[in-house]
Order: C-alpha cells, then structure tokens, then sequence
C-alpha cells in the first residue's frame, strides 16, 4: 500500500511515481541528479531511486492545526523508492539555512523535473534569494555528517546488504564518502559563483570513489583539503551574508497564491 496523507498522494504513473494536488514541485535527487546512479543489475550498485518534493497542502492545513507529517516533512519509502516530501514552509526554511539537497532542487535542468507548478516555477525564478554565505555552514555540517557516518564501521543498520559488504571489504562506507568529496565540492563551487552544480561533471571519479577504488586515506586527505578551499570560498565569496527573509516571505506569500483554487 502506498501511503496517503490529505491531498498529498503517491500514485503509479508508469515511471517515475508521482505526488497529488498538492504537489508544486517533484524531481529527482540524489544519484540520478548527480549523474551517478547505477541500476541495481549491477554488482556493486548501492543506489536508490530518490525523489524529493514540495507540497502546499490544502487551507484545512494551512490555516488549521494540522501539521504536515513530522515538523512538516513526509518520508516514503517504497521500493525501490526514496521519496522526501516537504511542506512549502519547511523547504523554505531548509533553503535559506543553505539545506545542500534542497538547494540541489533549485538547479536542475529541465530534463530532471516531474512536476512543476506555476508555484513551483516561482520558487525555482527565486532561487538567487537562497545564494548567500551562510550556505558554507550547511555544506560544511553536511560534509561532517558523511564523514562521521563514513568512518563508523560498526554501525551499519541503515545499509542493504550489498552496501554492506562494500564497506566491509573497504573498510569504510564507500558511498558516503562519495557524498563527502561532492558536497565539499558543490559548496566551493556555489560560494564562488552563485551557481550550485548538480549534474557534476566529476561523476566519473565519484562512481570510482562510491566502488571503493579510493583509499580511506586518500579520501580523508582529499576532504581536509577541500574543507580549507571551503572556508576560503566563504571568506572570498562575493554572496551577501545572509538571505533576506522579508523577500523570502514574500515568496511564501506568493506560492500561496500560485496554488489556491481558480
């Protein structure tokens, strides 16, 4: 049974799954965004088909007491999908924090899009508002976490078998050390330029990292590098310091309109 909540709905539609009214924005994320995703035939595939969406659920919600799944966020997992879904004020929030998956969904090409509502669009035209340099504190965090979980040989109750057995012939969880080189990356890039690379044109040496054919040295190496070029960027950067929330807000408002009833 696929799981229902309100107007927010997963419902097959050939490929790939799809969300309800609600729905504003869908598109895909993780490994298929970055240009890394390998099918699951193959040996050494560790991916899922990841989708992330934003929802402005109906007025019963808004202007009710109901809130959205946890703190406005909906995970569903079906196989072989990995869906996250975020109420419209939850996504702008992670967005003006620097959230570096949220942030992902702002600069995806046309191709990588399932749903866009007029809504959606005037998120995605905004997306200059979220560009400031308070994103290196998200990218950093982020890049700390996977390094963390990396380095945890021990705990490995959130992986499939075939992730396991990676990281037990590598040592260390190969796909999160992955994660860690691309977010370091991605930061650097964004806090030069204001332009975040989501389809990476580094995918190939990712690939090489995610299948192991990194050493747990040369991966912690290259990661205490590219976190000194991180707060070099910061420090360089060109992006104002912080977002400026009343032009957020305004977009909020504006979302809300796009996707009231005619």
């Amino acid at each position: 049974m696929i799981p229902s909540l309100g107007g927010l709905q997963v419902v097959r539609a050939k490929e790939p799954l799809v969300l309800g009214p609600w729905s504003v924005l869908l598109a895909w994320r993780g490994s298929v965004a970055h240009g890394t995703y390998r099918p699951n035939t193959e040996p050494d595939s560790v991916d899922d088909k990841d989708l992330m969406g934003i929802v402005i659920p109906g007025m019963e919600w808004i202007g009710g007491l109901r809130e959205l799944g946890s703190r406005g966020t909906v995970e569903i997992k079906h196989d072989p999908w990995d869906i996250v879904v975020y109420d419209y004020r939850k996504a702008l929030n992670l967005l003006a924090k620097g959230n570096p998956n949220v942030l992902c969904l702002l600069w995806l090409p046309d191709d990588l899009y399932i749903d866009l509502k007029p809504a959606g669009w005037a998120l995605r035209a905004r997306r200059q508002l979220f560009a400031t340099r308070r994103c290196a504190d998200a990218f950093h965090g982020y890049a700390n976490s996977q390094l963390g979980q990396m380095q945890r040989a021990a705990h490995r109750g959130y992986m499939g078998d075939k992730r396991r057995q990676l990281a037990e012939k590598h040592g260390y969880d190969t796909k999160c050390a992955s994660h860690l080189i691309r977010i370091l990356r991605q930061g650097i890039e964004f806090l030069k330029s204001g332009e975040l690379e989501v389809v990476r044109s580094d995918a190939e040496e990712l690939l090489a990292i995610k299948r192991g054919e990194w050493s747990f040295a040369d991966v912690k190496r290259e990661a205490e590098l590219l976190d000194r070029h991180l707060e070099e960027a910061r420090r360089e950067s060109p992006l104002p310091d912080a977002p400026d929330f009343d032009a957020i807000n305004r977009l909020a408002v504006e979302m809300m309109r796009l996707s009231a009833p005619d």
